[in-house]
């Protein structure tokens, strides 16, 4: 559904979108994620027709976004994080003016703004000028317009920004919905938001893809290197330096609170010495009462590499 090769952006002498490839296939929802100043909003930037690219290709639905980019707009859906709208205009005119510029007829924008402002929750401000509106609220109104002709593709930048949490929840449910119907690029800066609703992740940092897949996939790539956590009953200094002297211990943080020592291990990828932490404090006649791995999350694994990768342009 989209493909992308090659493509490069530079803006005088800064490059920001350097040699990028990959594809989504028809249906899903990916998360787009970057740091400020990675090139992710030049990337949607260019698939939504708003930039053109220096070098490379982008194709969307089979079609040329460079050549045939009126017809490309036609099949895609753009929320953009700053939505623009006309203050003075009430939500229904607002939606019947976007209609018509996308060539729907009367009958057809009747129908389209029924269905659009009853999945973005509008029925009640549907006459309201939008100048009254809350933020929030004002981002459900150019929801409505992205999806109100029923495109192949939904573009989403940071779908959810002034939401109060339960707008946020219905956003997510909504977004899971729409996943069903088409196919959605979903970007945002809240890691545990595309945790929960993409199927799949690229990463963008230094303007390169440093990482693709799903965030299961991505977590695992990290989770060799998760902590070891343990509490026990025990002389802090000898829990430190007993848990040092195990094969694989890279390092260990302690802590002390009402008799009990919390010790935090980081061992060797792919490397599990809870069974070794077990016979220790057995041997040792430690009281064990907690020992667990840290699962890595999403979070762990974007900062981890996009810090690699500032690292690497320095």
């Amino acid at each position: 559904m989209i493909r992308v090769s090659q493509l490069t952006k530079r803006y005088g002498a800064v490059l920001a979108v350097d040699n990028i490839s990959f594809e989504i296939e028809k249906g899903g929802i990916v998360g787009i994620l970057g740091p400020n100043g990675a090139g992710k909003t030049s990337t949607i930037r260019i698939l939504t027709c708003y930039h053109p690219a220096t070098s490379g290709s982008v194709h969307i639905a089979g079609l040329d976004v460079f050549k045939e980019s009126i017809e490309v707009r036609r099949r895609i859906g753009y929320l953009p994080e700053s939505t623009p709208l006309y203050p003075e205009m009430r939500v229904r005119e607002y939606l019947q003016f976007r209609g018509k510029l996308r060539g729907l007829t009367f009958s057809e924008r009747a129908a389209a703004i029924k269905r659009a402002s009853e999945r973005c929750w509008l029925g009640e401000f549907i006459n309201r000028p939008i100048g009254q509106l809350s933020k929030g609220m004002k981002q459900r109104v150019g929801l409505a317009d992205a999806i109100m002709h029923n495109p192949d593709v939904l573009i989403l930048d940071e779908p959810t920004v002034g939401l109060d949490p339960t707008q946020i929840r219905e956003t997510r449910n909504l977004i899971e919905e729409l996943g069903q119907e088409h196919t959605v690029l979903l970007s945002s800066h809240i890691l545990h938001e595309v945790e929960q609703v993409c199927t799949r992740t690229i990463i963008i940092a230094g303007g390169q893809i440093v990482a693709s897949g799903s965030p299961k996939e991505l977590r695992d790539k990290f989770s060799g290197q998760g902590k070891i956590v343990a509490e026990v009953q025990a002389p802090k200094d000898d829990v430190e330096k007993s848990v040092r002297a195990i094969s694989g211990v890279h390092d260990v943080e302690v802590s002390s609170d009402n008799g009990w020592v919390k010790v935090s291990i980081d061992s060797q990828p792919e490397t599990d010495v809870r069974e070794d932490i077990f016979k220790l404090a057995s041997a040792k006649g430690w009281s064990l009462r907690e020992i667990r791995r840290d699962g890595a999350t999403l979070e762990d694994f974007f900062i981890k590499v996009t810090a690699q990768q500032r690292l690497k342009s320095v």
